[in-house]
């Protein structure tokens, strides 16, 4: 029996997966929005349900398939009377869930938006160019300048869900940054497969650092903060932009995934350890205190117990700011797949294990370095006691935050802040 907290052809987006699913979802809304329906996101009172799903890794997969499930089994209990879904799942995997899962509607690719919103009963509107409804708080939005990737890595799915590289030109990224200040948006964060790829099939050169400086003119966003840039190639004016502007953060996160060479070689990454750590050390010369993000991947066929050392000293060496690590999947389709999964997954979860214990050795002495230095702040929010902010060199959800015990500060604003004390991954702070 249907409960009477159901609203009547409202659509619920309930988005899973990274950053880039978000910016879809956001998009999805706007356009929804636009012909006048009533959308939201992952609130629990509509009859209509878009799973936006994430399909990358194992872990990913199952929470995405149970989430499926999950509104199946309210859609058979009469609490919602349709269940869509989208994203990356639907785009690799969707002969095979129309068959297994059947009582979904309809499933959608990643590149199949219009046909999307035909089945809501809605119609895509061209003209919309950057035109979203966010997800974030009002201060700080993602910003997707490229969609799909061309490189070559062994283990990734990403070019199988997502497409090859295609670039959004400079004007329409100018365009949807101003729409987004006018809403109150401070920090735009870029994102991508690979944003040093950018431009190259479209200006037929990379051209990240012709957009920087035109994002950098838009009046209202005060920081640009770089996700997700591929080591090979790196274009080195990139820096020089980052150094010389000053809304631009001293902040990059580049995937590195390992150092060892001979598994960087049969993870097809075009780079090797000498190659790597010249592009690290060009970094840290010419951007002075600049903060690197990297994640790696442990457990990758045929990773012996000497090239993990290898990754080991690597990561003790050269001390990166932040550091996430996964351990490898074996993702069919993939180059990868074909060679043999041979470490053993409590093997696999050991080697994480080891890395981040010495990357949390690393986050508290660097940590507490900070202590009696002053900061620039962006508040997000208020948990506890604490408001809770972030400096330049944090990005949202992954890295450390600032915690200041006081009666009142607005989210979205920026402080300064003299920090007291440090733990291995949160900073505490007073006003100055």
């Amino acid at each position: 029996m249907r409960t009477k907290s159901i609203k009547k052809n409202k659509i619920n987006i309930v988005t899973l997966g990274c950053s880039k699913n978000t910016y879809d979802s956001e998009i999805l809304m706007g356009q929804l929005a636009a012909n006048g329906k009533n959308v939201a996101h992952e609130e629990d009172d509509g009859n209509i349900v878009v799973i936006n799903t994430c399909g990358f890794i194992d872990n990913a997969k199952e929470e995405s398939i149970n989430t499926i499930l999950d509104f199946v089994d309210r859609k058979e209990r009469g609490e919602v009377d349709k269940v869509f879904v989208t994203g990356c799942l639907s785009e690799r995997y969707k002969p095979d869930l129309e068959k297994e899962i059947p009582d979904v509607d309809q499933y959608f690719g990643t590149r199949e938006l219009p046909k999307l919103l035909k089945a809501l009963r809605a119609d895509y509107k061209k003209e919309l160019v950057g035109e979203r409804l966010m997800t974030t708080p009002q201060h700080f939005a993602y910003l997707k300048i490229s969609e799909g990737c061309d490189r070559p890595c062994s283990f990734c799915a990403i070019p199988l869900m997502r497409g090859g590289h295609k670039s959004t030109p400079i004007e329409d990224l100018v365009t949807e940054s101003k729409k987004l200040a006018a809403k109150g948006v401070k920090e735009l964060i870029l994102i991508a497969q690979d944003l040093t790829y950018y431009g190259l099939d479209i200006y037929k050169k990379r051209a990240l650092a012709d957009l920087l400086k035109e994002l950098v003119k838009v009046e209202g966003i005060e920081w640009i903060r770089l996700h997700y840039l591929f080591p090979a190639g790196f274009p080195e004016d990139v820096l020089d932009v980052i150094r010389e502007e000053e809304k631009i953060c001293n902040y990059i996160d580049i995937p590195l995934q390992h150092i060892s060479d001979p598994v960087l070689k049969s993870m097809r990454r075009g780079t090797t350890m000498a190659k790597t750590n010249r592009i690290l050390n060009m970094m840290r010369e010419k951007v002075p205190g600049m903060a690197i993000r990297t994640t790696l991947i442990v457990g990758y066929p045929g990773e012996t117990e000497e090239d993990f050392e290898t990754l080991k000293q690597w990561v003790t060496d050269m001390r990166f700011d932040r550091l996430g690590c996964f351990t490898y999947s074996h993702e069919e389709n993939t180059h990868a797949f074909n060679l043999e999964d041979d470490v053993p997954e409590d093997v696999k979860l050991q080697r994480a294990a080891d890395i981040m214990e010495i990357q949390q050795r690393i986050s508290e002495e660097m940590n507490a370095e900070k202590v009696g230095k002053q900061f620039k702040v962006l508040i997000d929010r208020k948990e506890g006691q604490f408001f809770v902010g972030r400096t330049e060199f944090d990005s949202p959800d992954v890295d450390n935050e600032v915690l200041i015990d006081v009666d009142y500060l607005k989210a979205g604003d920026f402080y300064n802040v003299e920090v007291t004390s440090a733990t291995d991954y949160d900073l505490y702070a007073k006003l100055v």
